[in-house]
């Protein structure tokens, strides 16, 4: 396979993953292999924020979807990734995933570009809560509404069409009684200033840009292979379906992750 010449030849690669990493875990991913969303659009932050009724059906969802993502596992891509890394071929692993596997998998030096679904904070006073604190505050509140069961979704969301959450009692701050949120980017939202200056150091260290089950649909990821293109650094791609960062990336591979990162293993050992 001539990319795995092309990974091998350089180290401290700056890797960009996304949902197609976390899949083997059970997260589906957003897009199907033609690029194709699968699903309806998640809440806006601006919705979030200012409409109780977006608010109460985001955190049924949420509350269910918990149940399913504080189960995963990191799989045989996160395992490969924190390998790769102990043997010096990664920089940093920049996630747009906002499950933590990377983490878990025991891989170090990682940006969760979009946040994390494992803690939760008060807009208004800051304070920080776990995610298991807030579930069991939840189903405390909604003990019929944690019976049921629907299709998780990428983000911790779950899918439970037809259900009528009218009904279903909000959490507030157990501190000041303002609004809860996940620690993740909403759409309509922009990642902190700070974690992008801190990743754009990042790859100014790397020989190019590896991308890893993303379709790069959000400028958040595609901004890196442009940086990346425009300083002359490499742009490798492994997706099954096809990215924005196509056109202009110095390889291609519509492969399964695992299949390209265990011969990357066998290649340097």
């Amino acid at each position: 396979m001539k990319i795995l010449k092309e990974l091998v030849s350089s180290k401290d690669w700056f890797v960009l993953t996304g949902s197609g990493v976390s899949v083997d875990s059970g997260i589906p991913t957003y897009r199907n292999n033609d690029g194709k969303w699968m699903r309806s659009k998640p809440v806006e932050i601006a919705d979030f924020l200012g409409s109780c009724e977006a608010r109460k059906r985001f955190w049924l969802r949420n509350m269910l979807g918990w149940k399913f993502m504080s189960k995963a596992i990191p799989n045989s891509n996160h395992q490969y990734l924190s390998t790769l890394q102990e043997k010096g071929q990664l920089n940093c692993i920049v996630t747009q995933n906002v499950d933590g596997l990377h983490q878990k998998a025991g891989s170090s030096n990682v940006v969760d570009l979009h946040g994390r679904i494992d803690t939760v904070t008060c807009v208004t006073c800051d304070l920080k809560f776990s995610r298991e604190y807030i579930q069991n505050l939840l189903i405390e509140k909604n003990p019929k509404f944690a019976e049921i069961t629907g299709k998780i979704l990428p983000d911790g969301d779950a899918k439970i069409d037809n259900v009528n959450y009218q009904s279903f009692n909000m959490l507030d701050c157990p501190n000041c009684g303002g609004i809860l949120k996940p620690d993740t980017v909403f759409f309509g939202e922009s990642v902190p200033k700070k974690i992008v200056d801190r990743t754009f150091k990042l790859l100014d260290t790397s020989p190019g840009v590896l991308v890893i089950g993303s379709s790069l649909t959000t400028y958040s990821g595609y901004k890196y292979c442009r940086y990346a293109k425009e300083n002359k650094k490499r742009v490798l791609i492994i997706n099954k379906g096809p990215t924005r960062a196509d056109d202009i990336a110095d390889m291609k591979v519509s492969e399964d992750c695992a299949v390209v990162l265990s011969g990357w293993l066998a290649e340097i050992n």
